[in-house]
């Protein structure tokens, strides 16, 4: 299957061209909302919130090959792999708001294991980008499948979302999980159980 994560059709200003346009959008927010964008507190408020979203939106210009860097190395090891509580953050395509938590990912090697810093790099990549929870969380299994041709990956993801938080329902406390299980996870009751009790193990520890 041919991994195409990077594309994402989108048009690909250089980063002056970008820069110029996120500020003068900020500016234009400022003015309709009835501020004055000359006014002290915030005559450098469109530069920073400019660098602000290259900054969280960099997953767009990740290269995933780059990403993996060949660090997938063959390895005699066929148990599960789990990388619990990788912190993310990420903003909701439909309000453009913050959600942030924490993913969970395990996956059964069949041959090839991957560097462990690459997983939470995989997920930066995803969560570094416009989305909703439940793609993001799709996305980084099956990338993970992917290019580590897993017999099974399992990952889960809990986000807390601003969008709910502090406008709409305002509902702070609600949490949000999502999971995806692939290959020997969605049809080994027991493996599915053995990692859904560690994920639930670290949440009872905090």
């Amino acid at each position: 299957m041919a991994l195409i994560y990077s594309g994402n059709g989108l048009k690909e200003p250089g980063p002056s061209e970008a820069q110029a346009e996120l500020e003068q959008a900020v500016r234009t927010i400022l003015d309709a909302i009835g501020e004055d964008a000359e006014r002290e507190g915030l005559q450098r408020t469109p530069q920073r919130v400019a660098k602000m979203y290259a900054e969280v939106t960099a997953g767009y210009h990740v290269d995933p090959i780059a990403l993996v860097n060949d660090a997938i190395f063959t390895v005699d090891y066929n148990e599960m792999v789990l990388v619990r509580d990788i912190e993310f953050s990420s903003l909701c395509e439909h309000h453009m708001l913050p959600f942030f938590g924490k993913a969970h990912v395990a996956y059964i090697p069949n041959g090839k294991v991957i560097g462990l810093s690459k997983i939470p790099r995989i997920v930066d990549m995803f969560s570094k980008r416009l989305q909703v929870q439940e793609r993001m969380t799709v996305e980084i299994a099956d990338f993970v499948r992917d290019v580590t041709g897993a017999s099974g990956v399992a990952v889960v993801v809990e986000g807390a979302h601003m969008c709910s938080m502090i406008r709409g329902v305002k509902k702070a406390n609600a949490r949000m999980l999502t999971q995806s299980l692939q290959g020997v996870f969605k049809t080994d009751p027991q493996l599915r159980a053995e990692f859904m009790g560690y994920v639930n193990s670290g949440a009872s520890d905090e």
